[in-house]
């Protein structure tokens, strides 16, 4: 016999009392962090940037390039958390907004950040005395100063989880579903931005590390401008001969292929020369063998205007791997 509860249930009650759940959850989440996140943001300025000022330890060129606009950052964060702790999530969150430029300016500086403190912990003694005994603080909780500087970016990751699922979880009839879900179109594409950012710094280290392996006046001019995919030793199987191994660096547009040069080079010795440069825009790419897995491994051609590789490894995941980035950088120059 069915149940008295069960007979006056609305599907569109129960709906609603979901997204309240999860609202509130949601919420008391964000609140939550919010304050362990301002307190974090609070303790490197009072125990690094501002003893850093007062001592004098640091120039003002150098304490601005390792921490960018954190001070600016915390202050964004004191002005949110009152509205959050007083329910107006979306007043505060829309009040915030124009904060989330911080943001990428410190993602913009991540690079110059890391290596001024590199270049920092390495030559001034007492810039390195100084942060072993501030990261020591109980307060920090064993963090190192760049786990510390890495908080802001890691913030604005769950402020995109965070402000996306609140706004999806606030009825269109809540009083603050449009700001809301004007925040959390901006969070989204602020994190978008920074995300885009840290992919070029990360492609401009790899660059900075194949011009340094390949050495020479041409290495700028072969690695410059170019988005880097993989590197690794595959061999060449010539038309008559033993297989040769080489190193090759495939970036978007082009593949290199290198050889080591010799370990007694007096200037250039653990690099590589360029042999070869292959335009990806003219290579056509077919799996000779190695489609079905097994121990023998596998033989990729690829055949350029004027001239034919046959590459080959051992290892068929490792192939495996070579074709399919080979296969998106001939398709990103075909679109």
């Amino acid at each position: 016999m069915e149940t008295p509860g069960a007979s006056a249930r609305c599907p569109l009650q129960e709906q609603r009392a979901r997204w309240e759940r999860k609202r509130a959850c949601t919420a008391r989440e964000l609140l939550e962090t919010e304050r362990r996140y301002q307190e974090q943001l609070g303790l490197v300025a009072t125990y690094f940037l501002g003893i850093l000022r007062a001592k004098g330890t640091l120039r003002p060129p150098e304490r601005q390039a390792l921490f960018g606009p954190w001070e600016l950052i915390h202050g964004a964060s004191q002005e949110l958390l009152p509205y959050l702790e007083g329910g107006q999530w979306g007043q505060g969150l829309e009040g915030f907004c124009p904060h989330l430029e911080l943001y990428t300016q410190f993602a913009a500086n991540a690079e110059r950040s890391r290596a001024t403190l590199q270049e920092q912990l390495k030559k001034n003694r007492r810039f390195r005395r100084f942060v072993r005994l501030q990261e020591g603080r109980p307060e920090f909780g064993g963090l190192q100063l760049p786990d510390l500087l890495s908080l802001p970016l890691q913030r604005l990751q769950q402020y995109e989880n965070l402000v996306v699922a609140l706004a999806e979880n606030t009825g269109p009839n809540s009083p603050d579903h449009q700001q809301l879900t004007r925040a959390a179109r901006l969070v989204s594409e602020t994190a978008q931005r920074v995300h885009s950012i840290g992919q070029r710094q990360k492609n401009d280290q790899h660059l900075r590390r194949v011009q340094a392996l390949l050495g020479g006046r041409q290495a700028k001019g072969l690695t410059s401008g170019r988005w880097f995919l993989r590197q690794g030793w595959l061999l060449v199987v010539p038309p008559r001969g033993e297989p040769r191994a080489r190193m090759f660096f495939l970036f978007s547009d082009a593949l290199l292929m290198a050889k080591p040069r010799p370990a007694l080079h007096l200037l250039h010795s653990g690099t590589f020369a360029c042999r070869a440069l292959y335009p990806m825009a003219q290579c056509r790419l077919c799996r000779v063998f190695g489609h079905s897995g097994g121990p023998c491994g596998g033989l990729l051609s690829l055949s350029f205007p004027h001239e034919k590789l046959l590459l080959m490894s051992t290892d068929q995941e490792e192939l495996s791997r070579w074709y399919h980035s080979l296969t998106l950088a001939i398709s990103s120059q075909k679109n």
